[in-house]
């Protein structure tokens, strides 16, 4: 206990006074470093963020050694702050390659743009949507069909990225499908991850499309071991068929007034219970463009 306490003793109290403090200041090359280190500070994070940092911690720390070698004349001094001016020229390289590494379609990147970036997802968290789960871009030409009822398996998510799609259920029309729209948000969400189903609408491309698809078991993989990825598209798919209920609400109704989402049935049968002897209510689409016509007539 005695050599601690001397040891401390010695530290603190034992080491020398400085007689006398430099009344002249340190050259401009010092104080610049400072103000260069303090700025490297005020950086933010992510990609951009780290490469603030460090560009600016690797201009103070050259400062300093141009001021350690000129001035100050200190082996010691100079070689630890070109020690630090090393690793921070490593770091701006490792992270310039990741930045160059992450780059993406048009297509990709117009999505990223439009629906993840403001949303605050980095492209590092977007590369692995797009890479883990093979995302594909597909063009669907004019008039061909992306499902048909009955007959096509729900097992992908697509996004559209431009054209336009026209959703039908046994050749009634329902609703278009517009650029950065899931075109099967409402099948994707009727299905738990361990059940099969079809479609029961038929999506036929109006204009020349291309969309983007991610297959289902990969997409369930890795919401798995991503919970924030899983999280994220929850809120996209679900707004997504928010707007789809609201297009599709105005069009289809049944004899009792009530609205009728033919693509998401369940959700009708919950609003409407029935007893068992009611027979079934009749399902029948608006169409205002006849109705506006007609009511323009004499």
């Amino acid at each position: 206990m005695g050599e601690n306490v001397s040891f401390w003793e010695s530290l603190v109290t034992g080491h020398p006074v400085c007689p006398e403090w430099k009344q002249e200041a340190e050259g401009s090359i010092y104080h610049l470093a400072s103000v260069l280190f303090v700025l490297g500070c005020m950086g933010g994070s992510g990609f951009f963020g780290l490469l603030y940092v460090y560009a600016f911690f690797a201009l103070s720390f050259l400062c300093t050694c141009i001021w350690a070698w000129l001035d100050v004349c200190a082996a010691d001094v100079f070689s630890w702050n070109f020690i630090l001016l090393m690793i921070c020229i490593a770091q701006i390289i490792h992270l310039a390659y990741q930045l160059r590494s992450v780059t993406f379609d048009k297509e990709f990147q117009d999505v990223y743009s439009a629906v993840f970036q403001p949303l605050g997802i980095s492209l590092t968290v977007f590369r692995k949507i797009i890479s883990y789960c093979n995302a594909e871009v597909v063009t669907l030409e004019r008039e061909h069909c992306y499902a048909v009822q009955g007959k096509t398996p729900i097992d992908k998510l697509s996004m559209l990225v431009s054209g336009r799609i026209r959703v039908t259920v046994d050749g009634e029309f329902l609703h278009y499908i517009f650029p950065l729209q899931f075109l099967d948000s409402p099948e994707w969400d009727s299905l738990r991850p361990s059940e099969e189903g079809l479609f029961q609408v038929t999506l036929t491309a109006e204009t020349k499309c291309r969309y983007i698809t991610w297959r289902r078991k990969k997409l369930y993989l890795l919401f798995a071991k991503h919970r924030f990825i899983s999280r994220l598209f929850s809120v996209l798919i679900r707004g997504d068929i928010a707007d789809k209920l609201y297009a599709l609400n105005e069009k289809v109704f049944v004899d009792s007034g009530f609205r009728f989402d033919i693509r998401l049935p369940n959700y009708y049968h919950m609003a409407l219970p029935q007893p068992s002897n009611m027979a079934t209510p009749t399902i029948r689409v608006q169409d205002f463009s006849t109705r506006r016509k007609a009511a323009k007539r004499p």
